[in-house]
């Protein structure tokens, strides 16, 4: 006696579907995340139309907001925190940069405050930020040196 021999096909599963999914997850995901580009201060940088300065990884960024709050690296410091964080900062590297981004209507004298204190620690490298200015001949801007 034979046997009829059953011939089973392979269960296969289709990730098709699932593979749709899942990108549109993605997808999903990219277009409503928002990302930030900047702190959570609002500062209204001057404009300039000079050279541009090439930032480090280990430069000191110091914003200066228009109510008087003053921030290291995004994060709020009083005159003697400030004062602090550019020592440590001098005495790790004499060479690091100072950059100070102040908004337009902060007072001059606060501005040569804080580059007298970056100085009187050591810091001699100090650059004032500015808004990209597209002047006449076409050249841009970034950060004007001092």
């Amino acid at each position: 006696m034979k046997f009829a021999v059953s011939r089973r096909d392979d269960a296969t599963i289709d990730v098709t579907p699932m593979i749709d999914v899942v990108f549109q997850l993605v997808l999903f995901f990219m277009v409503s995340t928002t990302f930030a580009t900047a702190p959570g201060f609002e500062v209204d940088l001057p404009h300039a139309s000079s050279q541009t300065v090439v930032q480090e990884e280990g430069d000191v960024q110091i914003w200066m907001t228009l109510d008087g709050a003053v921030y290291v690296n995004d994060v709020a410091v009083d005159a003697r925190t400030l004062q602090e964080t550019l020592l440590q900062r001098a005495e790790s590297n004499p060479n690091t940069l100072v950059v100070i981004k102040a908004d337009t209507g902060v007072a001059h004298g606060r501005v040569v405050g804080v580059m007298d204190r970056a100085r009187a620690v050591g810091l001699t490298r100090l650059a004032i930020a500015t808004e990209i200015d597209r002047s006449e001949d076409g050249r841009a801007s970034g950060i004007m040196d001092q």
